[in-house]
């Protein structure tokens, strides 16, 4: 799963970067983004018949949902049935959005202990997670899921699963709505993948309530290198 993110980039850097004019709120850079935060979004808006930057609640709420509490629960949705999902096919036929991102983070337990590694781009490049998107309530709130799909390459090593991370040939499509299914939730090429660092990073992630470039910073004790594929993921 996707539980922890980072996206730090500037509502400018984002505009320019997927062509999309600004309607979102303003939001400062985050390193440890977590469930129900608001993040930004790209999406296609109807009214403006363009790209969109927005700003989305984290965790999927559907139209049908009581209350909010529901998309604490649905920060995931998993490729592999995010097209027949009642939950969320709706928006996988009609609503999908890119997620901007710098990285994302997982934990591992070593015994008593566990690791936070960062997952991130060797070339400090940015990902584009492929998202879905709803409005809730009289007021239209908008709330995000991130899909995930297997991990491959040395990512498996780290968690099973992994963001759906889309290159910018695929965007378009993406958020076009419609299309082949299974064309769209074709995972990266391992080769791509493999320019994506595993980083063992400071245990102060682990708390929501810390933030900062500093928890990118290695662990302050020495920390082990991504496990191999057979020990056990947290």
């Amino acid at each position: 799963m996707c539980g922890r993110y980072a996206t730090t980039r500037s509502e400018a850097d984002l505009s320019d970067l997927f062509e999309a004019v600004s309607v979102a709120e303003t939001l400062g850079p985050s390193w440890n983004v977590a469930p129900t935060d608001p993040v930004p979004v790209v999406r296609v808006s109807q009214s403006h018949e363009a790209r969109v930057l927005d700003t989305a609640r984290w965790g999927f709420v559907p139209p049908w949902a009581k209350d909010l509490r529901a998309g604490a629960r649905m920060i995931n949705a998993r490729s592999e049935t995010v097209a027949t999902s009642p939950a969320f096919a709706p928006s996988f036929a009609k609503r999908r959005c890119l997620v901007p991102a710098d990285g994302w983070f997982e934990w591992v337990r070593d015994g008593k202990q566990r690791q936070a590694f960062y997952m991130t781009p060797a070339d400090g490049s940015p990902l584009a997670f492929a998202g879905i998107w709803s409005a809730w309530g009289p007021e239209s709130i908008v709330t995000c899921s991130v899909l995930t799909t297997a991990a491959l390459g040395g990512l498996a090593r780290v968690h099973d699963r992994m963001p759906l991370i889309l290159p910018r040939e695929r965007w378009s499509a993406w958020l076009a709505g419609g299309g082949d299914a299974a064309e769209l939730l074709t995972p990266l090429a391992l080769g791509a993948l493999e320019a994506i660092e595993i980083r063992p990073v400071r245990p102060d992630v682990g708390n929501v309530r810390n933030n900062g470039p500093h928890l990118l910073d290695p662990p302050l004790e020495p920390a082990p290198a991504a496990p191999p594929a057979e020990s056990t993921l947290f």
